[in-house]
């Protein structure tokens, strides 16, 4: 195998992709801080108790491990930020009040999650801590809209769900981990020949709201469809509350439900969102809230947010103009240097020609030079 051919689903990020990603990541960062978001930079390793307890075994799989040869301990390479970020908020922040915190970084994923998919993305999130109410639900999905906006993202479709609605159902059931993670998939994937296997030994009232569940997905008739046709309960009818108060707030924007749908990672805990949009093969974010995230670090307080793969989106967007630049000759007189040193400080991009070479480069469209004209250096159109 040849030196230079990477593991499969990593790839170098090419100028042109790069840029992209940068100016993206800023957008986002920026927009995070319009709305008080603070920006933290978790370590891309950690031992691998504080890592993954708490979080279920589908990030444990997608955790890359290794042994400290310092401290002879295991570490992980984090596949999800948000563990870290908690962490963050319960043993070094430890607010009373209410925390915006976001971040954007690299995550690894031992395999990739969806067809075509990287294995190292680079996730950009955005959590708040410390309020119970709906209303944190509605800031991080107003976020994550202004988020999309900026990176020219059309035509989004918000989906709805409620963790607590298949919590209902499972209530009483005797089941271990392995096989309640079969029965979400088997939800997920629709898949009710699977649902029916997996269930057969359950409850016939969980059994058959399982196999209900499985066509509860569209508009906002799915809200009333579920009243009538799931098992009542205190549990659920509270999770449908949530989920219509959700959308009343949700007006101007496309808003579908699917009840079934638990794809993410175990630590949800109530009203959860992805959001699509056209010429996307996945949802380009997911989030919602994880009440429960922070019980293994000491705090068990409120938490809701959302995250992104910034390479995702920059895959399913045009591309953006190359940056206009200038060229510029290549000579040691000072007048030049100065002129060149003033253009950049003024945010100018400057190119200068090296002798004997032109330059190739795929970002910039030089579409003016710097010319001497009766003893001073001027910009004009090339």
């Amino acid at each position: 195998m040849s030196a230079w051919v990477l593991p499969d689903h990593i790839a170098d990020v090419l100028p042109s992709e790069a840029r992209h990603i940068e100016e993206l990541r800023r957008d986002l960062l920026d927009t995070a801080r319009g709305y008080g978001y603070e920006l933290v930079m978790p370590p891309l390793l950690e031992h691998l108790e504080s890592l993954l307890t708490g979080t279920g075994e589908a990030l444990d799989l997608q955790t890359f491990k290794l042994v400290d040869r310092l401290s002879g301990r295991m570490m992980g390479l984090r596949a999800d930020t948000t563990p870290q970020v908690a962490r963050i908020d319960a043993h070094l922040l430890n607010r009373q009040g209410v925390a915006r915190l976001c971040y954007c970084g690299p995550v690894l994923h031992a395999l990739p999650d969806r067809p075509h998919a990287t294995r190292e993305p680079l996730q950009f999130g955005a959590e708040i801590y410390g309020h119970a109410g709906l209303e944190a639900d509605l800031e991080a999905l107003a976020l994550a809209r202004d988020c999309l906006a900026a990176a020219q993202v059309e035509g989004i479709i918000i989906d709805l769900g409620h963790a607590r609605i298949v919590r209902s159902l499972l209530a009483g059931v005797l089941a271990d981990a392995d096989q309640l993670g079969r029965v979400h998939a088997a939800l997920a994937a629709k898949d009710a020949s699977e649902l029916a296997a997996l269930t057969r030994s359950f409850p016939s009232t969980s059994r058959e709201g399982l196999q209900t569940l499985l066509r509860l997905y569209g508009d906002a008739q799915v809200l009333a469809e579920a009243r009538r046709s799931l098992p009542p309960s205190h549990e659920l009818h509270g999770a449908l509350d949530q989920l219509e108060w959700l959308a009343r707030h949700l007006q101007d924007v496309k808003v579908s439900f699917d009840l079934a749908d638990l794809r993410g990672y175990a630590y949800y805990s109530g009203a959860r969102f992805a959001v699509y949009a056209p010429h996307a093969n996945d949802a380009l974010v997911r989030g919602g809230r994880y009440d429960e995230v922070g019980a293994v670090f000491g705090r068990n307080r409120p938490a809701v947010g959302f995250s992104l793969d910034l390479r995702q989106i920059v895959g399913v967007v045009p591309p953006r103009p190359l940056r206009a630049a200038i060229r510029a000759p290549w000579n040691d007189a000072a007048d030049l240097r100065a002129a060149i040193v003033a253009l950049r400080r003024a945010g100018e991009t400057v190119v200068r020609m090296l002798p004997g070479h032109d330059s190739e480069i795929d970002e910039f469209h030089c579409d003016r030079e710097l010319v001497s004209r009766d003893g001073q250096w001027l910009v004009q159109p090339i």
